[in-house]
């Protein structure tokens, strides 16, 4: 494993992102300021362009270019979450021997920098409510004996499963909590948006 591995993932993100695009804007119209998937679709593709243009040598340095990329080219709340999740996950692999566990960590520092900039809560109708778990799940696998693969499908799967769960909540974070009780009823773009994530990962880090 290695630096190509993380191109990949961030090339079939990309994809995944442009190609859902229009989805995440239904849901973020719903609730939000319907420019989600369009957001993250421009923000991908901008890390797209960097790939096609450099070449790095280590993960970390990949990582944080990328992160720096959305903060640059993302507008609202979604361009500095993700780029700082992918700013802390490419500072935390720096110099590390790359194993499920220090992947695991990436992921930890990652959402440890949503926590920081966004202060969510589970139960808040945000990104977090897919991230959550998905970091349970992850760390769950890897202590019973799993490799990347298996330990990523799970968190993807687990992910998948607090999407879902947003849909009754009342929004607590964010535009959509301005709706108050009429948030309820529709599924977070963010939760959908990092369960997306998840699955690319699940199928190109492993």
């Amino acid at each position: 494993m290695g630096v190509e591995n993380f191109v990949d993932w961030l090339r079939d993100a990309a994809r995944t992102l442009h190609d859902n695009a229009a989805y995440l804007t239904e849901l973020d119209s719903a609730i939000g300021d319907a420019d989600h998937g369009a957001n993250m679709d421009r923000g991908f593709a901008a890390i797209v362009a960097l790939l096609d243009e450099s070449t790095f040598d280590s993960v970390d340095e990949l990582m944080k270019k990328a992160g720096m990329t959305l903060v640059s080219k993302v507008g609202g709340a979604s361009g500095p979450l993700y780029g700082t999740f992918f700013l802390r996950f490419g500072t935390a692999l720096a110099g590390a021997e790359l194993t499920p566990a220090t992947i695991g960590e990436a992921f930890k520092a990652g959402v440890g920098g949503i926590l920081a900039r966004g202060k969510p809560e589970l139960g808040d109708k945000t990104m977090y409510d897919a991230w959550a778990p998905a970091l349970e799940a992850y760390d769950a696998a890897v202590s019973g004996g799993s490799g990347l693969k298996e330990a990523l499908e799970a968190a993807a799967e687990a992910a998948a499963k607090g999407r879902d769960a947003t849909v009754p909540l009342v929004a607590r974070k964010g535009r959509a909590s301005y709706l108050g009780e009429r948030s309820a009823g529709h599924q977070d773009p963010g939760a959908t948006s990092t369960t997306l994530l998840l699955e690319s990962a699940a199928r190109t880090l492993a």
